[in-house]
């Protein structure tokens, strides 16, 4: 059982919460944040440590820690986040070698659980109606945080191979949704006109913020090891994610969506090949293995969850490129 815990990204939204969470429970003795940069929110009792993922730090924290619980939550979706796709990289990729060299070298380690993306599997007009974890994606990502978490995992497959004694698990989330999701997702959804891929509905289907919170929580407690999708049972069409949000759509053909993104990135929105297909394509995850692994099932579907986030972020939407909902307390949850 967890002791004491190290959890990374705690300077954003989805690394605070979890530290939170953890550090109410009375099984774990500590619970110490790791980031680049000050937390933005109070973090109780959790000790907080600055390091760069990128540089020695990392090795010295993990063995001056005693964790033998490392959460590792700290992959950025979007360049603008990170400061440039260059450092965006570094962070996901390079950070990650670093922090699992370190798992390797330390004597008190156990646990090990990595966030991870259902971007992995990318999106295709020959995808399965349910993606289930031994699918591989039909058309490997080639490029940014899709492409950033295929290495990440390929990373962590070799680290479980020269330490059998770790216990591993990697968790391929859904899309996060909720009151206080701000991610490139909820930006396009708070557009006063979404531009949309002409011909296509895709089916798109979320994790809620709290539900997500709570299967990192059960994790870090439980030697589940493996590969797992998370997601909220069910999927909306996008047609119907626009209408329950009041927004209208302006189909365009999907060249035209890509000169739209241009554009759109200087609002911090996302039109990236892996979010252009996923605007075609959709993707559905099948989430059964990781509710049998944990004896849970999550408190909202998919269209709970969706909702939940229209009830906190209605009223008049806001201009077309790069303008968004007035947010109050939002931190970037890809």
């Amino acid at each position: 059982m967890a002791r004491v815990v190290l959890v990374t990204g705690v300077s954003r939204y989805l690394g605070a919460r979890v530290a939170n969470a953890l550090q109410a429970d009375p099984q774990i003795d500590r619970v110490i944040g790791m980031d680049s940069s000050p937390p933005q929110q109070p973090l109780g009792r959790t000790e907080f440590v600055k390091a760069e993922l990128h540089d020695g730090s990392v090795d010295t924290v993990v063995r001056d820690s005693g964790a033998d619980t490392v959460l590792h939550l700290s992959l950025v979706a979007t360049p603008s986040a990170a400061g440039g796709r260059a450092e965006m990289k570094e962070n996901n990729v390079l950070g990650t070698m670093q922090l699992l060299a370190a798992c390797q070298r330390s004597s008190t380690v156990r646990r090990l659980v990595v966030r991870s993306t259902a971007a992995v599997y990318g999106s295709s007009s020959r995808d399965p109606a349910l993606y289930t974890e031994d699918l591989e994606a039909r058309d490997t990502p080639r490029s940014g945080y899709a492409k950033d978490a295929v290495e990440v995992e390929r990373y962590v497959r070799g680290l479980a191979r020269r330490r059998p004694d770790l216990s591993i698990s990697v968790l391929r989330f859904a899309n996060f949704m909720g009151p206080s999701v701000d991610s490139p997702l909820t930006r396009y959804f708070g557009l006063k006109l979404v531009p949309t891929v002409l011909g296509y509905d895709p089916r798109m289907q979320f994790i809620h913020e709290d539900d997500g919170v709570e299967v990192i929580r059960r994790m870090a407690l439980n030697e589940r090891d493996g590969v797992f999708n998370v997601a909220a049972p069910g999927a909306m069409p996008l047609s119907q994610c626009l209408r329950r949000a009041g927004r209208p759509e302006m189909p365009v053909p999907a060249r035209g969506l890509k000169v739209l993104g241009g554009l759109a990135r200087k609002g911090h929105l996302d039109y990236s090949p892996e979010q252009l297909r996923l605007l075609c394509y959709g993707r559905v995850l099948d989430a059964s293995k990781l509710e049998r692994a944990l004896d849970w099932e999550p408190s909202y579907t998919s269209q709970e969850a969706f909702d939940s986030y229209v009830a906190t972020n209605g009223g008049e939407p806001a201009g077309f490129i790069g303008q968004v909902w007035p947010r109050r307390q939002l931190r970037e949850v890809p």
